[in-house]
């Protein structure tokens, strides 16, 4: 393990708080009129889920967690976990859907680039392309004149997840989705 001053803490850094991995989501440092510098961080722990705000106080060392990335394909999904594969190696991990929490509605079959995050050779983490393809599998007709949901129609993707897509959007389109925000973006040509 490597050491990192807390001035220094990035997010999508891991660290070892309180003997357990925690991934940094967001890093603020701050440097008031009176007293000493700080980095205030929202962190998560990476075995329980657990995410809560932290203030490290500039001098602090840390040690920072290594961590293991494999690339890796989607395979299926049995309900309560996932399974992927790497591609190179033919070796399978299952993953619950704990750890992958909001992730896995956006998993479809095909050529997604994800990476597993190992520690200890247990799976911490998915990572995710920043857009994905996913097939409109529902979406209702438009109401004419109804402006409460400000052009917006809730449309169910082919993984179940729910997404506000435009009242043009129909059944069976393909839409380009936002991961982090689970957002449309665009229509996609295929």
């Amino acid at each position: 393990m490597s050491t990192i001053k807390a001035a220094n803490i990035k997010k999508g850094t891991y660290l070892l708080y309180n003997n357990a991995p925690h991934y940094i989501v967001k890093t603020q440092f701050v440097s008031p009129g009176k007293g000493s510098a700080f980095t205030r961080t929202k962190m998560r722990n990476v075995f329980n889920g657990a995410v809560f705000d932290f203030n490290f106080k500039s001098h602090d060392v840390l040690e920072e967690v290594d961590i293991e990335s494999k690339e890796v394909q989607f395979l299926y999904d049995d309900g309560t976990d996932v399974v992927f594969m790497d591609p190179r190696t033919y070796e399978q991990f299952t993953v619950s859907k704990t750890v992958l929490g909001e992730k896995a509605g956006f998993l479809v079959q095909g050529d997604m680039k994800i990476f597993l995050t190992f520690y200890l050779e247990k799976v911490i983490g998915v990572g995710l392309p920043p857009k994905v393809k996913m097939v409109v599998k529902d979406a209702p007709d438009a109401v004419a004149g109804d402006r409460q949901t400000s052009g917006k129609k809730a449309v169910i993707m082919e993984t179940g997840i729910t997404v506000y897509a435009p009242l043009f959007i129909k059944t069976g389109e393909t839409l380009l989705i936002d991961t982090e925000t689970g957002e449309y973006v665009s229509r996609s040509n295929g």
